[in-house]
């Protein structure tokens, strides 16, 4: 008897933290290396969260939590999505996980049955047709192009969906693509959904408060209220407040579906970190100023990255409306050859290249479900975007 389970076989390794760790590798022997590869912001988490962390370690909030989280985060849950989304939820329809991806995933094993279908838009997250088929679903994959910035069209939305489809993945601002649907995009999408009442909508919010210029960010059930009995709304702290390591995601939806991922959750890690849940309270409710910082300051390193790529050789960079990701595509270079005489047949060969010529790190595009392209992140200082533009430029160069 095997030790290991054969749905194993079936589910590959992250590849933005198997090539995170390649870089990690090469510059622990000593090559000069830029890692854009990893999607974490660069700033500190700000002082009076974490200042609301020692805090609760002084109050002895140390012991055990509820399952679906401590009630004054749940609350503050409550009052973000009223104060930001005009969304009216209970507390006993939101849920906090130790992260995000725990809360997806937790959704997922309540509710996914074999052959039970999940649309995924592709380029996508590389986790998400993972955790589908951890969870003993089947992703069907919709597609996106760059003429249509790589947002899913109600068209191709219509033809994927199927009696089997339980449920549909929209990620605005999108990981890894940057996109993100204006209202009158998204209603589009919602009003095919109405036409089917048993397809139930999992958006993925996390990017939330890093939209640039006059963008303004919609969540589905915001745009069609009578989509919200069938929406699983997911955000967390990681992103919009520098809490990477903290690992506090939360949602709100049905209270069904709350139950059924609490239940799973109670079997599975129980309550999330009481220090980090008190943390990410002060987040929600605390002052927002940060934000304006943190957006101003992305949207500076997304012009010069679009602007540095857009000049450089065969590369074609459009500018994304969030997030801290560029998706260029490197299809004008495939079939060429490096000076070494390896031929760049892939856009996994053209990452790995640029790896160990150039020292800069990135993801090969076909990793998200569409290529050639490379995913970048732009969540590192001017300079060093400069110095891995520069070092792009030349490697884009020196192909022939």
């Amino acid at each position: 008897m095997a030790l290991l389970a054969d749905v194993l076989s079936r589910v590959k390794p992250s590849a933005t933290i198997v090539m995170t760790q390649k870089a990690r590798d090469l510059k622990a022997s000593g090559v000069d290396v830029i890692s854009l590869s990893v999607g974490e912001p660069d700033f500190d988490t700000p002082e009076h969260i974490k200042q609301a962390a020692i805090e609760a370690i002084h109050r002895n909030e140390t012991r055990y939590p509820p399952v679906s989280g401590i009630v004054p985060l749940r609350e503050a849950i409550v009052r973000k999505f009223k104060r930001e989304n005009g969304l009216d939820y209970k507390v006993s329809q939101t849920i906090v996980g130790t992260g995000g991806k725990q809360v997806l995933y937790n959704a997922f094993l309540a509710t996914l049955n074999p052959g039970d279908e999940v649309v995924i838009p592709r380029p996508y997250w590389v986790s998400y047709p993972e955790m589908v088929g951890l969870c003993g679903g089947t992703p069907v994959f919709a597609d996106t192009d760059m003429e249509h910035g790589f947002k899913l069209q109600p068209e191709e939305l219509d033809r994927v969906l199927t009696p089997k489809t339980k449920w549909i993945v929209l990620n605005s601002p999108s990981n890894p693509s940057g996109a993100a649907y204006t209202r009158d995009e998204m209603k589009a999408l919602t009003d095919v959904l109405l036409r089917y009442p048993d397809v139930h909508i999992l958006t993925d919010d996390i990017y939330e408060h890093l939209t640039y210029g006059d963008f303004a960010f919609v969540t589905p059930a915001q745009v069609e209220p009578r989509l919200i009995e069938r929406t699983l709304t997911m955000n967390g702290v990681s992103k919009g407040y520098a809490m990477t390591g903290w690992r506090i995601g939360y949602a709100a939806g049905p209270e069904k579906l709350i139950k059924a991922m609490d239940f799973v959750q109670g079997q599975q890690t129980s309550g999330a970190s009481t220090i980090a849940q008190w943390a990410a309270v002060a987040a929600l409710d605390g002052p927002q100023d940060h934000l304006a910082t943190f957006r101003a300051a992305f949207q500076g390193r997304r012009d010069l990255v679009v602007s540095m790529l857009n000049q450089t050789n065969g590369l074609t960079c459009p500018t994304p409306e969030g997030a801290f990701y560029v998706y260029p595509s490197c299809a004008a270079l495939i079939g060429r050859k490096t000076e070494a005489g390896k031929t760049i047949e892939t856009d996994e060969d053209f990452v790995m290249e640029l790896l160990q010529t150039e020292g800069v790190a990135a993801v090969h595009g076909s990793a998200f479900g569409l290529g050639p392209n490379l995913r970048i992140s732009y969540a590192t200082s001017n300079a060093v975007l400069e110095e891995a533009c520069r070092r792009i430029q030349r490697f884009c160069g020196s192909l022939r």
